[in-house]
């Protein structure tokens, strides 16, 4: 027992001895922290309420402004020139009364033609002049004022004209139109003359002024809206 005690008394003496003397120092350990502090006499130690309050943070960058929008193109209306008829010359002067209301002023023009008539809206002949006198007395009482008395020698003396068309689909338009006011006695027949007309034009038509124009033609029977030559 005396031995063991000695033994482990020896053990420990050799062991300080090893470490105190002979063990490498440790690498972890810095043997002069000392004389590697840099200025150690301007440290010191400070408050957290003496601290500088934090910079805010900076705010995120805009989006960037995205490219203006191209400009539509303007829209463009194109305007044109429109003429209505063909009329006799004393259907003109009805024609451009129906048009005063559109208060035109100088783009209302006229350009007269001649017009070779191949068809014919017509009330046989009466015979004699007081027939045609009072065959057209009846057309007055009906509200028609736009007739002829044929007084030419031949086969159609003392008829009366309703109107001459270069169109049977005008002349039967007209005809129609005398038989919805109480006209019961005329007809369409084809007849080759060559008439003074009138066209009314109108400059600077937009499409709005066309549909008020095409409305206003209607009144007009066997008349036609056309661009100008």
């Amino acid at each position: 027992m005396r031995a063991l005690f000695l033994l482990l008394l020896l053990a420990n003496a050799g062991f300080f001895a090893w470490s105190r003397y002979l063990s490498p120092p440790e690498t972890a350990a810095d043997p002069a922290p000392l004389a590697r502090q840099i200025e150690p006499e301007k440290l010191r130690i400070v408050a957290p309420s003496a601290l500088p309050p934090p910079a805010p943070p900076k705010p995120a960058a805009a989006p960037p402004a995205p490219p203006p929008a191209a400009a539509a193109p303007p829209v463009t209306v194109s305007l044109k020139c429109i003429e209505w008829g063909s009329f006799t010359l004393a259907d003109a002067r009805q024609a451009e009364q129906a048009l005063e209301p559109l208060a035109l002023g100088t783009r209302l023009a006229q350009r007269r033609t001649e017009e070779t008539a191949g068809w014919w809206v017509f009330i046989p002949s009466q015979k004699t002049r007081q027939g045609a006198s009072r065959k057209a007395a009846e057309l007055k009482g009906l509200g028609i004022g736009e007739y002829f008395i044929m007084q030419e020698e031949g086969p159609l003396r003392w008829s009366l004209s309703l109107g001459v068309f270069r169109t049977e689909e005008a002349a039967q338009a007209r005809l129609a139109a005398l038989r919805q006011q109480g006209v019961r006695t005329a007809q369409v027949g084809e007849r080759e003359t060559v008439v003074p007309k009138v066209w009314l034009q109108v400059s600077g038509v937009d499409p709005a002024l066309e549909r008020q124009l095409a409305d206003i033609a209607l009144q007009m029977d066997g008349s036609e809206l056309r661009s100008c030559p």
